[in-house]
């Protein structure tokens, strides 16, 4: 297969994959929100996830493919099989020795970590997170190895199984709340359940992967010691990006600690418009960036055919995630409705997490592209650039978020629609944080926050690229080429929702978002941009055929 070939099939591979876990994890966020809606139980449950989430972001996916990967990926391109599997087994002790010792520290601490994490979190609360906290962090202890699969079996090309893996992490969750919805177990008892059900899938996830591992690379052992020169190497690139991987969660912990300064729901609210935020970044982003690691670390030294391959990959991120963000601020309303608006879920839930998510996704594009232009860097050898921009990016989120998160969270949602606000700027009174009934629109500021961050990160990233490869186009191309085209989406989708505001949320959905959609595409196709083909050429194949 050419290098074209295995790129496309690659990307392919890990946007299915993606797209699966991704599709799995909407389901699961669908039956939470028709079991527990907007609620403490929900809040404690997300904070159950986050506040372990330390181990997996710091060990997993993103560490490990940056510095892995491309020595793993050099040895087998120089058929050094043997060592090759030597270093995957040291790798896997190494994980198994710190991960360790941190499951073990994180299951003692789990109290004064939710403490010091979530300060603002109301007794009720923090007593329902901390007992979760245990659990979910051996669970997160599971994933970091999930990880170690995926660097494996990208690097052998491998690149469906670790992306779809997660499913069964997801089918785990679902069964539960199913469970307790149809039995009406109480909201204490299906939080703890549902956390159980996180540490059994996380067991899953990594079970399904292991033997491929096996097929692809059978001499690898697991290997104690820190003595291997390979391993060496990997830790020596594994520093720096963890010091940004350590930026980025200290980034999500200051977005919690802030969440929980907020009203009750804050975290709930954010958590769910985080679900739909993501699956673009995943799906368009990641899916390329992710295959891409692999194939350009082979081409160390070959900037020419590196700067082809970031310029393609640039290109048909921003594409799909300019559109993404025009739909999501438009047509975002009746597509989350459709999705989430039943049981406890209402009709005030979905706005916070529209106007939630059309905060957010005023970042999307440069989200997009700074994923990719990531691990550009990570191939080309540089890992301390990306972790020290990360580290200023964390400062913007930070700042920005605070300065408006309070007065927006004096603005009001009722019946759906908004009411008014709160009189002031500063925080509410403990009274009125901890009143249920109304929805608090103080997430909105935080991903205004999280929107200028991700500007700035991306604006950085592409100076730092592009001192490394002169030759590389600004990012600013393509998505100025993109502004028209996106613009006349924005303003077809947000038409067609105020025309059929008041129609069921499925038909609502369907046909805004889809006339959205296919403006978008012809609108680019007119003014020659040569990625609305991937979204043509399956169309007219169908319709020929």
């Amino acid at each position: 297969m050419t290098d074209t070939g295995v790129k496309k099939s690659g990307s392919f591979l890990v946007a299915a994959g993606i797209l699966s876990s991704r599709v799995a994890g909407l389901i699961r966020e669908v039956a939470l929100g028709h079991v527990l809606g907007v609620s403490i139980a929900t809040d404690a449950i997300r904070n159950a996830i986050k506040i372990p989430n330390l181990l997996q972001n710091l060990l997993g996916e993103g560490t490990l493919s940056a510095s892995f990967i491309p020595v793993y990926a050099d040895l087998i391109e120089r058929g050094e099989q043997k060592r090759a599997a030597r270093l995957a087994g040291a790798v896997a002790g190494a994980l198994v020795v710190v991960t360790t010792t941190l499951v073990l520290a994180g299951v003692l601490l789990a109290g004064p970590l939710t403490s010091l994490i979530a300060p603002g979190l109301p007794t009720p609360t923090r007593d329902l997170t901390v007992p979760l906290v245990k659990i979910t962090t051996i669970g997160a202890g599971v994933l970091v190895f999930s990880a170690w699969c995926l660097g494996v079996l990208n690097t052998h090309r491998r690149f469906f199984l670790s992306y779809i893996a997660p499913v069964v992490w997801n089918v785990a969750q679902v069964a539960v709340l199913v469970f307790a919805g149809i039995v009406g177990a109480s909201s204490t008892s299906t939080i703890d359940a549902l956390a159980w059900a996180m540490l059994v899938g996380a067991v899953l996830q990594v079970a399904v992967q292991l033997p491929t591992v096996r097929q692809v690379a059978p001499d690898i052992r697991l290997v104690f010691g820190f003595g291997d020169p390979d391993l060496r190497q990997v830790q020596h690139r594994f520093v720096p990006v963890l010091l940004g991987r350590g930026v980025v969660q200290i980034s999500a912990f200051v977005d919690l600690a802030l969440a929980s300064l907020l009203a009750a729901g804050a975290i709930s609210i954010i958590g769910f418009a985080q679900i739909f935020y993501i699956l673009p970044v995943s799906v368009f982003a990641m899916s390329v960036a992710a295959a891409e690691l692999p194939e350009m670390s082979r081409l160390v030294g070959d900037s020419a055919a590196i700067i082809d391959r970031a310029g393609r990959g640039l290109r048909r991120i921003s594409f799909f995630m300019m559109f993404t963000a025009a739909a999501y601020i438009s047509v975002g309303r009746p597509v989350i409705g459709a999705i989430l608006e039943h049981g406890k879920f209402g009709a005030d839930d979905t706005a916070g997490v529209w106007l939630t998510l059309a905060a957010m996704s005023l970042g999307l594009p440069a989200v997009g592209a700074s994923r990719f232009l990531q691990n550009t860097m990570y191939a080309v050898g540089d890992t301390r650039g990306p972790a020290k921009i990360a580290a200023l990016r964390v400062g913007v989120t930070a700042a920005v978020g605070a300065a408006l998160m309070f007065p927006f969270d004096r603005v009001v949602v009722a019946d759906g629609d908004l009411v008014g606000s709160i009189g002031g700027f500063g925080p509410l009174d403990n009274a009125i944080r901890s009143t249920g009934g109304v929805v608090h629109l103080g997430s909105v500021g935080l991903g205004l926050g999280l929107a200028a961050s991700a500007w700035t990160e991306m604006i950085l990233l592409d100076r730092l690229a592009r001192r490394h490869l002169p030759e590389l186009r600004p990012i600013a191309e393509p998505l100025r080429a993109l502004a028209a085209p996106a613009a006349v989406a924005f303003l077809v989708g947000a038409v067609l929702s105020r025309l059929v505001e008041d129609w069921p949320t499925i038909p609502a959905a369907v046909i805004a978002l889809g006339a959205s959609g296919l403006v978008y595409v012809v609108v680019a196709f007119r003014l020659g941009i040569a990625e609305s083909s991937l979204v043509l050429r399956p169309i007219r194949k169908i319709l020929w055929h």
